[in-house]
């Protein structure tokens, strides 16, 4: 136990020996959940439009104002002309263009379709499409509610036509806040890149300066050796995390609905998981950067088909099935089924019971690959 704690003194001096290292270790996972809660959003807002009004009507002020005052749209000018549409389409001035025709105010009096036009900047996919969906929406019921009170004002109609009356209920995430859903995930995804990337350079980086030999050669047992190499970077990994869970309650204002217990035991189940890759990573590779760029080949597969950006059930099938082997996969269905919903084990078991499966075999992978290259 005497040697064992001995390792694990050793590689405190060495981080403390390493400025740099200990302030990216500790700093950078800060100011990444910092920025990626607030750049990682699915939030749709302010997007600018251009809008021609060809009637000038009262009828085409009143949906003018209408998109205006919307909270997802800023109207950034009114066209002078319908070629001026496609201008500020192609500059990027305005993500979507509205061109209102000349006829609007005598269709709308008539009560016939008054047919708009709505024009699109497709290149990012997923804000035009679901700014397209919001303003179908204002054009649909801005131009229904002027054909119904215009006939109404004609005498045609007499009576309020039917309708359909619907209270939605949002539970877990009751403002839709893309925070909310992104912040976990970052909690995730800090802690897989910090224990993969320090993992990986436990063993090589002895190697590469050699020390590893002298370690072999003392009365060090195989466990003692890793394990004292493992537990400092574990328990950095743990500061930081504790730091990054408080974050996002004080200064995101996450909501936590579930068992900070179950949290923490899943942490440190997804903390063995990824250093025992890591070690596995560190014992196969023969320079510190042939370990950082095997690392990286293998967080950016995770990130992006863990869920974390794209929802699973998006992607082609063959590449959900591949989605399985991803334990990030896992870890973020536990955090945020956790934070979210405060889902326990009843509901979590087959994720945790994956997680630990991949942890226990990456560790053992990695052990067996150590004692194979002695």
């Amino acid at each position: 136990m005497l040697r064992f704690i001995q390792v694990i003194k050793k590689e405190f001096i060495h981080l403390r020996r390493d400025p740099m290292a200990l302030r990216l270790v500790i700093v950078a996972p800060i100011i990444q959940l910092i920025m990626f809660g607030y750049a990682a959003t699915h939030d749709v807002r302010n997007v600018p439009v251009a809008v021609f009004d060809g009637d000038r009507s009262a009828e085409s002020r009143q949906l003018i104002e209408e998109i205006e005052h919307s909270y997802y749209f800023h109207l950034i000018q009114t066209a002078d002309d319908p070629r001026d549409i496609e201008r500020r389409l192609q500059s990027g001035e305005a993500m979507i263009g509205v061109q209102i025709p000349r006829d609007f105010q005598r269709k709308i009096m008539r009560g016939t379709p008054a047919q708009i036009g709505l024009y699109v900047d497709g290149t990012d996919s997923n804000t035009s499409g679901v700014a397209t969906a919001y303003m179908l929406g204002i054009l649909r019921q801005g131009a229904a509610s002027m054909q119904i009170r215009q006939a109404r004002t004609e005498g045609r109609l007499r009576m309020a036509p039917p309708s359909v009356s619907v209270e939605p209920r949002v539970w877990y995430n009751i403002d839709l806040s893309s925070i909310n859903f992104m912040v976990p995930g970052v909690f995730g995804l800090i802690l897989l890149v910090l224990t993969v990337m320090l993992g990986g350079l436990s063993i090589v980086r002895e190697r590469e300066t050699g020390t590893l030999e002298q370690l072999l050669v003392t009365p060090l047992k195989i466990w003692e050796l890793l394990l004292g190499k493992l537990v400092p970077f574990a328990l950095v990994a743990t500061l930081d995390a504790s730091v990054i869970f408080l974050l996002a309650l004080g200064w995101f204002h996450v909501v936590f609905r579930g068992s900070l217990t179950l949290l923490v035991a899943m942490a440190l189940v997804f903390l063995v998981n990824n250093l025992g890759f890591g070690l596995l990573i560190s014992t196969l590779s023969r320079t510190q950067q042939q370990a950082q760029l095997t690392a990286f080949l293998f967080i950016m597969p995770s990130v992006l088909l863990s869920g974390f950006f794209f929802p699973i059930a998006n992607m082609p099938v063959p590449m959900q099935y591949v989605t399985y082997l991803i334990p990030l996969r896992y870890f973020l269905e536990i955090v945020r089924g956790i934070f979210l919903k405060g889902a326990g084990i009843g509901v979590l078991w087959p994720q945790m019971l994956a997680l630990t499966a991949f942890a226990i075999a990456h560790f053992a992978a990695g052990i067996a690959a150590f004692r194979k290259r002695l």
